[in-house]
């Protein structure tokens, strides 16, 4: 049995609905299942990386999904600010102000923002996407229908994050780090992706000193 319809009937008694942005760009998810993270971790396959083939373009990205004018980022834009920005025509937006978790700030505005994937393209290229079809990635690279999925950051952060996974990167604001790390968890879990040894041993180790907080994660695949 694939592991997400594993987890999904051993934890069948514990499902709960999943927070999600207005507008998701994924279809319905199959099954949500609800466990504590370090138990997700353990559920997680263990596999070496290979980035063999892989571009940034094999992630279509940002579309408008729901064809109403506003593309992927806008919509994360929309959904995440502390103040609400000004829509003009063609879904721009000027104004609003926004919390970046990764290093503690508010920022004035969306021109100082990125659109983070939590786990980056290229680490989930490493980790099964580059076995997804074409279809797939593209719904990963635009995934609406889980808020862990993709996060409105300072530019400079994401930058230094790049696509590093948290072997050797975690937010610069250490209060966030166990959000960060259990969120990591969860995206990869609602995607079925891999993990490797390394990254493994990151993981296990950062969340030793944070608790074992439940998560409820909507499969996509």
């Amino acid at each position: 049995m694939h592991h997400a319809a594993a987890a999904a009937a051993a934890f069948a008694a514990l499902l709960l609905p999943a927070t999600a942005h207005a507008a998701p760009a994924v279809s319905a998810p199959n099954d949500t299942v609800t466990l504590p993270v370090r138990d997700a971790l353990a559920q997680l396959p263990v596999r070496a990386e290979d980035r063999t083939g892989y571009e940034r373009t094999a992630f279509k990205h940002w579309v408008d999904a729901d064809k109403d004018g506003c593309n992927t980022r806008a919509e994360v834009l929309k959904a995440e600010a502390v103040s609400a920005p000004v829509q003009g025509a063609r879904c721009v937006l000027s104004g609003g102000s926004w919390y970046s978790p990764y290093d503690d700030r508010y920022i004035e505005g969306p021109s100082g923002l990125d659109i983070d994937h939590l786990v980056p393209l290229a680490e989930a290229w490493d980790s099964g996407a580059s076995a997804w079809s074409a279809v797939e990635r593209e719904a990963y690279a635009n995934d609406l229908g889980d808020d862990r999925a993709l996060i409105a950051v300072s530019a400079a952060s994401n930058r230094s994050k790049a696509d590093q996974d948290p072997a050797t990167w975690l937010p610069p604001a250490a209060g966030y780090r166990c959000q960060y790390v259990t969120d990591w968890v969860a995206d990869k879990t609602r995607w079925g992706l891999s993990i490797d040894a390394v990254e493994q041993t990151a993981l296990i180790q950062e969340l030793d000193g944070c608790p074992s907080a439940p998560i409820t994660v909507a499969l996509a695949r």
